[in-house]
């Protein structure tokens, strides 16, 4: 649950107006009213014969001409209260009480103050309310409204927890920076796939974890097609910059300019140099030896994230965050989304409040492992999903480590962010487990028919064969545990999906289980469907290549249905290479 202040206005009628209207796209949706501060006396405009949008205006303005000192220029108080998209909707009886305790937690209305300001919540969406007051106590005096937006922040907290919606952090002031309504809205109007906001957010992040100084960042942010503006002091030293895409203007015309400090807490000038603090050596590689050299250092940063305490910890995990970023852009086709949403999640796990120690050893180790796939990434060729196997089983590693520091720090907000991206990590590792096993795997012979020396037997239909009985003949020590798993029906489908492609589903099961172990998964079943995915998406890739067809004898075809959030095909659009990640919405 998000309390979100709007700027203060003049105009209360206008805004009712707006909120009771149908909105600027035809969006707003039964328009009513569900709480007000004299319940249940105020009648609704859009349900009431005897009240106006104008008379309710008149009735909330009125302390504001009997004020008896000075009329404040901006008297209407606005805020809004959504709810995350997977939220459930709450009912009107819920969202009023939501309305009041804002309202007191803010001290525009105090509980049983019976001369408080006047205010109203009107609901025209499922998922937020808009609450609309005026500035001017009923007795004649204005409202003492101090630390408003966090105690309205922290009485949604506790509504998370009664309601059981997402669960939102307190403000460490780490968080990232948002794309307003407006820009939304702008990008909707252009056709954009997200704000520019967003965009520019995640093109200066990559340049800066890739860039070995400040004059290779303004390059690879030029190459990236990023309108640049430096701000120069009077002695000729750069003290900042702003970024702007080719094209986004204003209603003026004018160039949209977003300083980096507005894109992310983390991209102000002063914190982007923070990375070129001490010069690297890192040797040149082979596109072979890449992975190798990256994953070994990854793994010796790991053991020692966070030895050196507080502050070291907290460069060493900025310093992770910037190895996600370069391994999402540079990872196989097939997993690549799955890493740059690892890249979007640990983006919160990468930024610690307080003092930072700049280099400790393994912020150089991660530093020395991000520049090897930076200096790499043009011949790497980028499909070798086999050799990034080892590398991303070590960022895993990496991520459950500065996990268990941000625990152990009481960084709520930032373990959290380290789980979500590493469960990212754990099903990229395992889709790319199965494509190894695709590219190894040589098919059993197939039998014939008994009494019928020579004949083929006829492949079954799909969905004919019994998939409990392919568990039973592939993981029999498996088998029950995942007949009674959640995700068994999504497994099934993965199974069916390869027996329809003409392969034998208990080979392949088998293939995809003997690649690595399988007695310390969460869910086995959950795991075997991400091996199978990348089983399908390498035959379907193997067949792609080759211009052949798929047959029983030889590769598969793709695979079948996958579960909800699953990245999109694996063969890419023209210009997939800058193709935006997907889109997050707060």
């Amino acid at each position: 649950m998000m309390p979100k202040k709007a700027r203060d206005g003049t105009d209360t009628w206008g805004l009712l107006d707006y909120l009771y209207g149908p909105g600027k796209r035809d969006e707003h949706t039964n328009p009513h009213m569900v709480a007000s501060w004299d319940d249940p006396f105020v009648e609704d405009p859009a349900r009431s014969p005897n009240m106006t949008i104008a008379d309710l205006a008149l009735t909330l303005d009125a302390p504001v001409y009997a004020l008896l000192g000075k009329r404040p220029a901006k008297h209407v108080y606005h805020v809004a209260v959504r709810n995350a998209p997977e939220d459930r909707f709450l009912t009107d009886a819920e969202w009023a009480r939501v309305a009041r305790e804002m309202m007191h937690a803010s001290g525009i209305a105090k509980h049983d103050d019976d001369q408080a300001c006047r205010w109203v919540a009107i609901r025209h969406a499922d998922d937020h309310i808009h609450i609309v007051a005026t500035k001017a106590r009923q007795d004649g005096r204005q409202p003492r409204l101090r630390q408003d937006i966090p105690n309205m922040h922290a009485a949604a907290r506790s509504f998370e927890i009664e309601f059981g919606l997402r669960r939102l952090k307190h403000g460490d002031k780490t968080a990232r920076k948002w794309p307003k309504t407006g820009e939304q809205e702008k990008a909707t109007r252009r056709g954009l796939s997200e704000p520019v906001r967003e965009t520019l957010q995640r093109t200066v992040r990559q340049a800066a974890a890739a860039a070995a100084n400040e004059d290779d960042f303004f390059t690879r942010l030029t190459a990236a097609g990023v309108r640049i503006h430096k701000r120069v002091a009077p002695d000729g030293n750069i003290t900042g910059y702003s970024v702007a895409m080719p094209g986004d203007r204003d209603g003026g015309q004018h160039a949209v300019w977003f300083p980096g400090a507005r894109l992310a807490s983390d991209l102000s000038l002063p914190r982007v140099r923070e990375r070129w603090t001490t010069p690297l050596s890192v040797p040149r590689v082979t596109p072979a030896e890449m992975w190798q050299e990256a994953e070994r250092r990854v793994r010796a940063a790991a053991d020692q994230l966070g030895a050196g305490g507080l502050s070291q910890g907290a460069g060493d995990v900025a310093a992770l965050g910037d190895l996600i970023v370069i391994a999402a852009v540079i990872s196989p086709r097939m997993v690549r989304d799955r890493l740059k949403d690892a890249a979007y999640e640990f983006e919160r796990a990468s930024r610690v409040p307080g003092d930072r120690t700049l280099e400790g050893q393994a912020r150089s180790l991660y530093r020395e492992s991000t520049q090897l796939l930076a200096q790499s990434a043009a011949s790497a060729g980028r499909n070798d999903t086999v050799a990034a196997l080892g590398f991303l089983l070590a960022l895993v590693t990496a991520i459950e480590a500065s996990r268990k520091w941000h625990q152990a720090q009481e960084h709520r907000a930032q373990a959290e962010a380290s789980g979500r991206a590493g469960r990212l990590l754990r099903e990229a590792v395992e889709v790319t487990a199965g494509a190894s096993a695709a590219r190894a795997h040589r098919p059993r012979p197939k039998r014939t028919a008994a009494g019928s020396p020579g004949a083929r037997r006829t492949p079954v239909v799909s969905g004919e064969r019994p998939m409990a009985g392919v568990l039973q003949e592939a993981v029999p020590g498996h088998a029950r545990e995942i007949l009674g798993d959640p995700a068994w029906p999504a497994l099934r489908r993965q199974l069916a999906a390869v027996e329809k492609a003409g392969e034998d589903p208990a080979d392949v099961l088998a293939a995809v289980a003997a690649q690595r172990e399988l007695t310390s998964a969460d869910s086995v079943a959950e795991v075997l469907t991400w091996r199978l995915d990348g089983w399908s998406r390498q035959r379907g890739e193997t067949t792609t290549a080759t211009g052949k067809s798929p047959s029983p004898t030889s590769t598969g075809g793709t695979s079948g249905p996958r579960r909800t959030g699953a990245p999109g095909p694996t063969r890419r659009p023209p210009g997939g290479e800058q193709r935006k990640g997907p889109r997050r919405t707060r």
